[in-house]
């Protein structure tokens, strides 16, 4: 059992996640979760590759006051709170790219980035969907090998491990959308019915 200050922490934060749009609740989760994990990645990149691209690392922090402040946004409105997150995430995957350098993963995040606008969005939200979902090729296409210098350069060992690293994580988060946004499709009722049936 929880700590009732944790406790109390956590019941906070649900109600802040908390949306009438059901994909609205879920996008603040992932953003909530993405916010939570930024002030941990420069210690993981730290303990991966050395402390030696400090004090940059810390510029990877400037997402999660980004992140946290989707949930805000989606109270305004629903389809603004996502298409923020959708924008921050793919901004934050190319800056941070930069900011390490191409050897060490990082636009490996562009898939869940991807993957995230794609499941964003309804059917009759396609026209922001296609444009939102496209943005990470887009990126990559033009970006990569394209980018400016990166402040602090890594050592072969140290990118191999970086690029690991990048790539368990993309993989995980991605595991992660799919699970999340999995809980908004029922089952069909009927044996006759052959699709899952969306839950709004």
């Amino acid at each position: 059992m929880l700590p009732p200050a944790l406790t109390r922490a956590a019941d906070r934060l649900r109600a802040y996640a908390d949306n009438p749009d059901p994909l609205a609740a879920t996008g603040n989760l992932v953003a909530l979760v993405l916010a939570g994990n930024g002030p941990f990645y420069p210690l993981y990149v730290a303990i991966v590759a050395g402390t030696d691209g400090m004090p940059w690392l810390l510029l990877t922090l400037l997402s999660f006051p980004c992140f946290l402040a989707v949930p805000a946004l989606a109270r305004v409105h629903s389809r603004l709170g996502r298409v923020a997150l959708s924008l921050i995430a793919t901004g934050n995957t190319a800056f941070c790219t930069w900011l390490l350098g191409v050897p060490s993963g990082v636009e490996l995040f562009l898939l869940p980035c991807a993957m995230l606008a794609s499941v964003l969005f309804r059917p009759s939200e396609r026209l922001l969907m296609l444009p939102l979902a496209g943005l990470p090729v887009v990126v990559y296409l033009f970006l990569h090998d394209r980018y400016p210098p990166p402040p602090h350069g890594y050592q072969t060992t140290e990118y191999a491990g970086l690029f690991s690293m990048n790539a368990f994580s993309a993989a995980m988060i991605s595991i992660f959308i799919g699970m999340v946004f999995s809980r908004l499709f029922t089952e069909p009722t009927s044996r006759s019915s052959s699709a899952p049936t969306f839950r709004h």
